[in-house]
């Protein structure tokens, strides 16, 4: 059966993890993708470790999270002979993904004006930390720089600490996710009119999007949120509550859920109090319901509250190591957790793609490619390239 974009070619000139994140995603949809790392040093993230699979020089488990389903060639493309490589291969290509600073690949002749004058069909992602125009076009963005200035440190954290990041790299990730569904637009929209184009995409304008109801609160009303914790700006009880022997999470979301919650708890008569019979009182009244709650359910253990809730259909859950997330049976279920093989260093692990489609089933079983492993391959059956010549450019250090 094949796979949503089987037949798609993708030229992946991206590093890091906000391109990688995006052409992964193409990947496992079916899409070819052909990774272009420079000689000897390939990605930056092969080297981010620890951890390691297996010592230094095995692939680094930043590596391995954005980088399965593609094949990697090694070309130096500030030389003119790996220039003429790109060039013949974004002929040959779909799309082209690259994250390099604004102006950058133009030197180099493989900048979107360069390449869809070869290729009108080309659809050219620039993923940048600020976009290809605007007062800060040149500046180098990174997800720590981006999640403080685009609002997400200011709401991250204790009311009473300091501004906190998200635990992981969240302005890349989301900005992969943006950059491949405006991949997935551009070609519907070539499939309708024959057209490629350029695709902008600014982690900045990534992260404020994602900033979702904070940034309308804002918008609206003209305040900025503050710090709440884990608490939610317009919902009670939404948070993080101390049991007997932890924490557990509450997302009450409506009146009727808290009713129930009130009568598991055995307050039932906080369900029809006037502080807090409406979403709208209770936040309000969010300190004292708050007390109230937690005095009720630090009396007994989470795993006892969490089936009493979930027998009760209110919305409720533990607080979960990675490690317990992985061994969630639900999660297991779902086979969210990979074993890929690979050849050098036996099974690799990985994690799977997200989506599960009907008709057209995600490629996610590739393991991430060793620097180069598919130069020869990708230069003599797609490009034509004599075994001769590519020994030629090998030497000359054109590719690895």
């Amino acid at each position: 059966m094949p796979a949503a974009l089987d037949g798609i070619r993708v030229l992946d000139l991206s590093r890091i993890l906000a391109g990688p994140w995006a052409t992964q995603m193409l990947g496992d949809f079916g899409a070819e993708i052909i990774k272009v790392e420079r000689p000897g040093e390939g990605d930056d993230t092969r080297r981010w470790g620890p951890p390691f699979v297996d010592g230094p020089d095995s692939p680094s488990a930043y590596f391995l999270t954005a980088n399965r389903n593609k094949r990697s060639i090694a070309v130096d493309f500030t030389t003119p002979d790996g220039q003429a490589i790109i060039r013949d291969l974004a002929r040959t290509a779909d799309v082209v993904v690259e994250n390099y600073k604004v102006g950058g690949l133009a030197k180099y002749g493989l900048d979107y004006d360069s390449l869809s004058a070869i290729n009108p069909r080309l659809i050219y992602c620039s993923i940048t930390g600020f976009g290809q125009d605007g007062p800060y076009a040149q500046r180098l963005g990174y997800d720590f720089l981006i999640q403080g200035m685009s609002g997400l440190m200011s709401v991250t954290g204790s009311p009473d600490g300091g501004p906190a990041k998200a635990g992981v790299a969240l302005a890349d990730i989301i900005t992969g996710l943006y950059a491949g569904n405006a991949i997935l637009a551009a070609l519907h929209h070539r499939e309708r009119t024959g057209q490629g184009q350029r695709i902008d995409v600014a982690l900045l304008d990534c992260m404020l999007a994602a900033m979702a109801n904070q940034a309308l609160n804002v918008l609206v009303s003209g305040r900025d949120p503050r710090r709440m914790g884990n608490g939610h700006p317009s919902i009670v009880p939404y948070d993080t509550f101390a049991v007997a022997d932890g924490h557990i999470n509450l997302a009450v979301g409506n009146d009727r859920q808290f009713q129930r919650l009130c009568e598991v708890l055995g307050v039932a008569e906080l369900g029809t109090d006037d502080r807090f019979a409406t979403n709208r009182a209770r936040v309000a009244n969010r300190v004292e319901l708050t007390a109230l709650l937690t005095a009720r359910l630090m009396t007994r253990p989470g795993a006892e509250w969490l089936d009493a809730l979930e027998a009760a259909d209110v919305p409720a859950g533990p607080i979960n190591s990675l490690s317990a997330a992985f061994a969630d049976p639900q999660v297991r279920h779902r086979g969210m957790a990979l074993a890929m093989d690979h050849p050098n260093v036996g099974p690799v692990p990985g994690v799977a793609s997200p989506v599960k489609f009907g008709a057209s089933p995600v490629v996610d079983s590739q393991v991430p490619p060793d620097l180069g492993a598919d130069t020869d391959r990708v230069l003599s059956g797609l490009l034509g390239m004599e075994a001769g010549r590519i020994a030629l450019l090998r030497a000359a250090g054109v590719v690895g």
